[in-house]
Formats: structure tokens, sequence, C-alpha cells
């Protein structure tokens, strides 16, 4: 089993966004081979950091997901137009 977790700063103006991309990809996570759970996390002591903690098979799994071009497109329009990504892993 593989933990995947992804943390990012959320400028406060775009916290509502976030949530709506992660709404708009939780779908399609259940439809993806070796996907087993997600949690996702708001900090109590700094405001917009977000923490995504997500649950896989295997390393094949986790790959595939991250060539999800729905997932690719979310990526994009979060690290250009409001986070500030502090970890991928």
């Amino acid at each position: 089993m593989i933990a995947v977790l992804f943390e990012a700063d959320a400028l406060p103006q775009a916290q509502e966004r976030y949530r709506q991309l992660a709404a708009g990809l939780t779908p399609l996570l259940s439809d993806t081979p070796g996907f087993i759970a997600i949690e996702r996390f708001q900090s109590l002591s700094t405001p917009g950091k977000i923490l995504s903690l997500s649950w896989w098979e295997d390393e094949a799994s986790v790959a595939n997901w991250q060539q999800n071009e729905r997932h690719l497109a979310a990526q994009r329009e979060a690290k250009h137009r409001f986070f500030h990504i502090t970890e991928y892993a």
C-alpha cells in the first residue's frame, strides 16, 4: 500500500476554488484502478494550508492517476492561478 501526501498553501481568495476542484476530481478517484481512499485536512494553525492524504494499492496506480488528464488540468490551474505548492510526494 502507498500513501501520497499533497500539501498546499492556498491564497485566501482561492480556497473555495480548491474545494471545487477537489470535489470535481473525487468521483474520478473512485473509478481509478488501485485507488483505496482519500482524506483532506485544513490546518488549524496555518490559514490556507491544506493536506490531502490518499491511499493506493501500488506505485503504478499512483503513476496512472498522475497522468489523468483532468487531474493534470486541475494541477496546472492550481499551480498557475492560486496555490503555492509546498510538497507533492
